[in-house]
């Protein structure tokens, strides 16, 4: 989808420093960091959406509509322009409607999957956009990943196996969670997708307001049509749910989302079930063996190849409008 104006120059810069093909600099430190630090933060919504007492799509609701206010602001007192896309931006305006639209389908169907599932299976099939955005990033590079590339993929499928094959085969009436999450994780692939072109014009908190603004009337009116209980009778889950999720977790994900390839974003987003099964041992007694452990080891190994640096270039690199 065209953005109709060219993008300014630093963010130019930021999306070029992304095409280089291996190395140091493919990769940026502070970028890398940023993107770990926000699959660990979200990583703990699950443990909110099961804590909050209204229906699983209100606690959705909720936690965009308390997080909307303080990210405008943020967006309106900082510096970093543009806030808003231009007059004769419309495509641009169309990929936050539609990308808030996406993540408000990713967030109604993964809390309804959250409450039927295991926290481990509703994290992993919840960010199934592991291996769908790195493949988008792979097709719109017209490129076959390297041998590196390759293995981390490998090792990061396998760790994925292992970290939810043992749950799901334990309780199969788990099977309607697992695959409202899987539906969460395609739509939440296409908000990344969306989210990489508008982060080639816009800074990271302008782009997060405007795309969770845009998502707060579909959430309202699903819970609507679900007969959710709307209005909570505590509110610490759902500020919690807000402020770590949304503000933290994904404002630090649109951040990273500008400067990493699709590659390095995807292997990453397996830190939040790595953090998920230890909430679930932790604090829902579900078990932790062998194959869990194999598994984290897996990830691990994984992020340390991407973070070798991606030989992908980044989809946000050329406007194919």
């Amino acid at each position: 989808m065209p953005v109709s104006a060219p993008p300014r120059k630093s963010e130019q810069t930021e999306s070029d420093g992304l095409s280089d093909r291996s190395g140091p600099k493919a990769t940026p430190p502070l970028a890398f960091a940023a993107v770990i630090l926000a699959n660990v933060a979200l990583a703990f919504g699950p443990l909110f959406v099961r804590m909050a007492d209204t229906g699983p799509v209100a606690s959705a609701f909720w936690r965009i509509t308390l997080a909307a206010p303080m990210l405008a602001l943020a967006a309106w007192l900082g510096r970093a322009r543009p806030r808003a896309p231009g007059r004769a931006q419309p495509g641009l305006w169309m990929l936050l409607l539609v990308g808030g639209i996406a993540f408000a389908g990713d967030l109604g169907a993964w809390h309804i999957g959250i409450r039927q599932t295991t926290m481990a299976n509703a994290t992993l099939f919840g960010n199934s956009a592991t291996f769908i955005f790195p493949l988008y990033g792979f097709l719109a590079a017209r490129a076959w990943p390297s041998r590196v590339q390759g293995l981390a993929l490998l090792l990061a499928a396998l760790g994925a196996g292992l970290l939810m094959g043992r749950s799901y085969q334990v309780d199969p009436r788990h099977l309607v969670g697992d695959l409202m999450c899987v539906l969460a994780g395609v739509l939440y692939a296409l908000y990344f997708i969306l989210m990489a072109r508008v982060r080639i014009a816009m800074p990271p908190i302008p782009a997060l307001a405007w795309s969770t603004i845009a998502s707060i009337l579909p959430l309202f009116l699903f819970a609507l049509a679900l007969g959710e209980r709307i209005w909570p009778g505590h509110w610490t889950p759902l500020v919690l749910l807000a402020l770590g999720s949304q503000i933290v977790g994904q404002g630090l994900m649109i951040y990273a989302l500008g400067l990493l390839s699709p590659l390095v974003v995807g292997v990453a987003l397996l830190v939040q079930p790595i953090v998920a099964t230890a909430i679930g041992w932790v604090v829902y007694g579900e078990t932790l063996a062998l194959p869990d452990l194999v598994g984290v080891a897996m990830v691990a190994a994984a992020l340390v190849l991407v973070r070798r640096g991606s030989a992908v270039a980044k989809p946000g690199n050329r406007d194919d409008g």
